[in-house]
């Protein structure tokens, strides 16, 4: 089963978690559409359905882990792994990036597919391919469920999302915006 990224557009904004309006993000920079992963997360059908279609998309790669960081990309990575029927481990916050911590252990030459919720600037995958690279696993994919990236990321592996978002982001002194009174809304 794969579903049009229109589906999954609309799958999102009915779940609030594509939302139009007068953002402040945490850059700083004002937006007019926020993505709130969260609004997602709660419901556990939905999730299971968006997962599905990341292993839909992914299935080729034939991963023996999936690793996803905390804490969205933990939960992504849970419901992918359960449907290759494999193991699922988290890359968490070091003092130095992510680490695979904790008693996970990678498998010389594991092949690892990395997902998460969102991609933004793509530092917290970068973080969490090293982590990978960095407990002996070979990383052979990213997926993630929305691109709101700016620009195209080179992660060094095949890349993909299931949807891709243009953002309309504004300095807070050029936001036309602020100039309309549009309330803000600080995220």
């Amino acid at each position: 089963m794969v579903i049009s990224e229109e589906k999954i557009r609309k799958l999102l904004i009915d779940a609030k978690v594509i939302q139009d309006g007068h953002f402040k993000l945490n850059s700083g920079v004002h937006s007019d559409t926020y993505l709130e992963k969260f609004n997602l997360l709660q419901w556990p059908d939905l999730t299971e359905l968006i997962c599905k279609e990341i292993f839909e998309n992914t299935k080729n790669l034939q991963p023996d882990l999936i690793v996803g960081p905390t804490t969205g990309g933990a939960i992504i990575a849970y419901e992918v792994a359960r449907n290759f029927k494999v193991r699922s481990i988290i890359a968490e916050r070091g003092e130095s990036g992510r680490v695979i911590g904790r008693d996970y252990t990678i498998e010389p030459g594991e092949k690892v597919l990395v997902v998460d919720d969102i991609l933004t600037s793509g530092q917290s995958i970068f973080e969490t391919i090293d982590a990978v690279k960095n407990a002996n696993g070979h990383v052979t994919g990213v997926a993630v469920i929305a691109d709101r990236s700016m620009q195209p990321i080179n992660f060094d592996v095949p890349a993909q999302s299931l949807i891709k978002i243009t953002l309309q982001n504004y300095e807070e002194t050029e936001c036309p915006l602020c100039s309309d009174q549009v309330p803000l809304k600080v995220t």
